[in-house]
């Protein structure tokens, strides 16, 4: 029982969703029907046709509108529109044009139609296309159609005529024409002779004042085979109108498709450019704060050097003799008593070189060290200098610090210019020496900062570049040059390396191109393509290749 009634109550449900979606159809049906006759009468009034070439709008009708009915369905559509302006208000009650065709014959009497539609929706709210010819018969009664008299054969009277065509073989016989005429252009004449010829209408000439006519007999049906032609024809009819809507639907489900398909594309382009509008905010917004961060170190800079010129600018003005007894001297006492006591406050800056920071930890100690250099400098203090030292990796002078701190002022461009040769394709050890040479004096800080990937990278490409360098080597020396002095061997034209197996000649290969006795002038290979080609070196220096 309960599976039943569960049955039941789904199928209501599904018929009921079935019937309001079908009933939206035909709405929507109709209303695009209204809308096509408004834009056909647009088309008819202002005579748009004639651009085209039609003639007519009729001719217009059957070439451009044919698969909807043509001329005769849309003069009933404008049939239709014209009785529902002549009804005013009350033209919302018809919805199509077959409500509208039973009321079309009182569209000349506009009081007799009002009040037609006003008799058909008192009846019935919704009414159909019968209760408006219900309503219609009742204001106007049609006449009922009065039958045709069955037509007999018309037998004609005898009629004299003379053949009066020159052309004809009878010319200027008389004859009577006693039976009916065989087809609607010729006659049966009897000449005199009893011969009987069937002669044109255009050949004859009646002798009297009668008419020669031709008497045809209309051809009638029985009642049953006129009943099953009736009946076929409003099945016809009926497949006809049956055709239109489902046309008219499948051009509807077409459109929905189409607008359907438009308005997801377009959705899809618009949450692309939204989502490469959001990228390019994110891109500004990041680009703004780091424009914003170099902003305020470029303040604080701009703040240091002016601090540094004006102290530059006393000390030039004022001897140290003199600066005892100045009141800038209490001052600068004040003020580095003040920092000796923050200072012995604070953290020991030189526990940073024994435990360095986990994250950027040579930048952070670069300039850590750079900053205590300065403060050091400034102040002369002993504990800031040493700091500086432990962590710049120097000795506790302030030239060493001075001199430390240019130097791995170079470590980020050198870290980026290793980084951007090792990646290339193709890259060879010649390729990386002549950037690591430009890098030599911190080449032991630079490899802390590269990965062990690219540390591994370099020692293969020397590896590699080494065991070449030895193979020809194998191949060149001969027993009376082992025993030899290499320094005493090398002269002009001799191929030589550098002898510090430490050095990043040591695996490059040079031609000695001068000899200066106990120097020589060097022009090595993979400087060739560089504006300096040659160095000048010690004979002791170099090894022969």
């Amino acid at each position: 029982m309960d599976q039943h009634s569960s049955v039941n109550t789904v199928s209501t449900h599904d018929y009921s969703l079935l019937n309001s979606s079908i009933q939206e159809t035909f709405t929507s049906l109709d209303r695009f029907e209204w809308q096509a006759v408004s834009e056909v009468m647009q088309m008819r009034d202002k005579q748009l046709y004639l651009e085209a070439g039609y003639a007519d709008f009729k001719q217009y009708c059957q070439a451009e509108l044919s698969a909807w009915g043509g001329h005769r369905r849309i003069t009933q559509l404008l049939g239709a529109k014209r009785v529902i302006d002549t009804v005013g208000e009350l033209g919302q009650h018809i919805k199509n044009e077959r409500q509208a065709r039973p009321l079309l014959r009182l569209v000349k009497e506009p009081e007799k139609l009002k009040q037609a539609v006003a008799i058909a929706i008192k009846e019935n709210p919704s009414p159909s296309q019968s209760d408006f010819a219900a309503a219609a018969n009742k204001v106007v009664p049609r006449l009922p159609r009065q039958k045709a008299p069955s037509q007999e054969p018309m037998v004609p009277r005898p009629t004299k005529v003379k053949v009066t065509s020159p052309s004809h073989p009878r010319y200027g016989d008389e004859g009577i024409i006693e039976t009916e005429a065989p087809n609607p252009t010729g006659q049966i004449v009897t000449f005199a002779d009893g011969e009987k010829l069937l002669v044109n209408n255009d050949d004859l000439t009646p002798l009297s004042n009668d008419v020669i006519e031709s008497f045809t007999i209309e051809r009638k049906y029985p009642p049953e085979y006129a009943e099953a032609l009736a009946a076929i024809k409003q099945q016809y009819e009926q497949k006809i109108e049956r055709l239109e809507q489902e046309l008219r639907i499948g051009l509807l489900s077409e459109a929905k498709a189409k607008a359907e398909e438009q308005v997801l594309e377009q959705l899809t382009s618009w949450q692309k450019l939204f989502q490469q509008q959001k990228e390019q905010n994110t891109q500004l917004q990041q680009r703004l704060d780091e424009m914003e961060v170099l902003r305020q170190f470029e303040h604080e800079n701009q703040q240091l050097k002016q601090r540094l010129v004006e102290l530059e600018n006393a000390l030039t003005e004022r001897p140290a003799q003199q600066w005892g007894n100045t009141l800038t001297q209490q001052a600068a006492k004040a003020l580095n008593k003040e920092v000796l006591r923050s200072l012995e406050n604070a953290i020991d800056l030189r526990s940073l070189a024994v435990e360095p920071p986990k994250e950027n930890a040579q930048e952070c100690l670069r300039l850590m060290g750079i900053a205590l250099g300065n403060l050091a400098s400034a102040m002369n203090n002993t504990q800031a200098l040493q700091a500086a030292a432990l962590i710049l990796g120097s000795e506790p002078t302030p030239s060493a610090i001075a001199y430390r701190a240019e130097q791995l002022q170079l470590l980020p461009q050198a870290v980026s210019d290793i980084r951007a040769v090792l990646s290339k394709p193709g890259c060879s050890w010649w390729d990386y020496l002549e950037v690591a040479q430009e890098y030599e004096v911190i080449k032991q800080d630079y490899l802390t900062e590269l990965t062990p990937q690219e540390i591994d990278l370099i020692t293969a490409l020397e590896k590699a570049e080494s065991d070449k360098i030895t193979e020809r080597l194998v191949h060149s020396q001969t027993p009376s040059d082992s025993g030899s002095d290499e320094n005493k061997l090398i002269t002009v034209g001799s191929i030589v390396a550098h002898a510090d197996q430490y050095c990043a000649l040591y695996v490059a290969t040079g031609e000695v191109i001068e000899d200066l006795g106990d120097e020589v002038w060097v022009a090595w290979e993979h400087w060739k393509d560089r504006p300096k080609k040659t160095d000048r070196y010690f004979k002791d220096e170099l090894r022969l290749l």
